[in-house]
């Protein structure tokens, strides 16, 4: 399937990948998903940004992922301060040029900026590949440090119901390939409780998403539970798939009248309330030592095109 891609040249730049099936839109800042539009019925698949619910639409969570206690974490003994989620998301990055016609790429290295909030050298790729209804995105994190390097990264996609009325008790569904799975949940200073709870399931693997499933917040299912998470329609149709070997996943919308509802694979999570620990010793985190890298990626596809 042939492939075109265009590039725009104000700031900040944008990339476009397209094929038959979807065209894909991606912004150099925060290198964010702007777009996943299905080219035959124009549906929007991307949740695009509306600041009455959630300004955001895709975001890249690094060097963390979720919030830090009292916004507060410490790396080689020394205090930092980081708000939730990290800064890449709001930082510009640089295309990636001679990449592969299926692919656009972004590239964010440590800077002046960045090194007095993370105190670690480093270069954070993102690309994404579009072939035919499967958009993958990848992440590739080396350490130019000298000395061995903690982070954590994560996605933030945020996908539209495919029909949305609030005043329907039921907006759709996820599937599992689990039939049983157990939550965190995130309680005060935006970190994760000591409580576990189970996932109400039916018989299908299926969780409802009514006005009340967010009720306590984020649905975070940590210890690798999941690899495949689906959303489906009312009528149990499939609408899109997430495929990842995440070790945590997220699932999150702002409130019962929001049209969206974000599935996002982490590698890493939110501190436990109370942690003031080093940064090394955060739930899910990973170490680079001096020159290596770290690859990791998660598949979307869209299932009724």
């Amino acid at each position: 399937m042939e492939i075109s891609r265009n590039f725009t040249t104000f700031a900040p730049m944008k990339q476009t990948l397209t094929n038959d099936l979807l065209t894909v839109e991606i912004s150099s800042h925060g290198a964010e998903l702007q777009s996943i539009l299905n080219n035959r019925t124009r549906h929007q698949y991307l949740w695009q940004g509306d600041p009455r619910f959630w300004s955001r639409r895709s975001p890249v969570l690094f060097p963390i992922v979720g919030a830090v206690w009292q916004g507060e974490f410490r790396i080689d003994g020394q205090l930092f301060k980081m708000s939730q989620h990290g800064f890449a998301r709001d930082m510009e990055f640089t295309p990636v040029a001679d990449t592969p016609d299926d692919e656009a790429w972004f590239a964010l290295e440590s800077s002046a900026d960045t090194l007095p909030r993370y105190p670690r050298r480093f270069r954070l790729e993102i690309g994404y590949r579009l072939q035919g209804e499967r958009l993958t995105v990848l992440w590739h994190v080396t350490n130019l440090d000298e000395r061995p390097m903690d982070f954590q990264i994560g996605a933030h996609p945020a996908f539209n119901y495919p029909a949305f009325n609030p005043t329907d008790p039921l907006h759709g569904y996820f599937m599992f390939d689990s039939r049983r799975l157990s939550r965190q949940t995130i309680t005060d200073g935006g970190c994760v409780g000591p409580d576990e709870s189970p996932v109400m399931l039916d018989d299908d693997r299926m969780l409802p998403l009514t006005a009340t499933t967010f009720a306590s917040d984020a649905i975070i299912l940590a210890g690798s539970q999941v690899r495949r998470v689906s959303l489906l329609t009312p009528d149990h149709r499939p609408y899109l798939s997430m495929l990842f070997d995440a070790p945590v996943v997220g699932l999150w919308s702002p409130n019962p009248e929001a049209p969206f509802v974000c599935i996002e694979p982490w590698w890493g999570r939110a501190d436990n309330v109370g942690f003031n620990g080093e940064f090394s010793d955060r739930p899910y985190v990973n170490t680079l030592h001096p020159g290596q890298s770290f690859s990791a990626s998660y598949m979307i596809i869209f299932e009724d095109l």
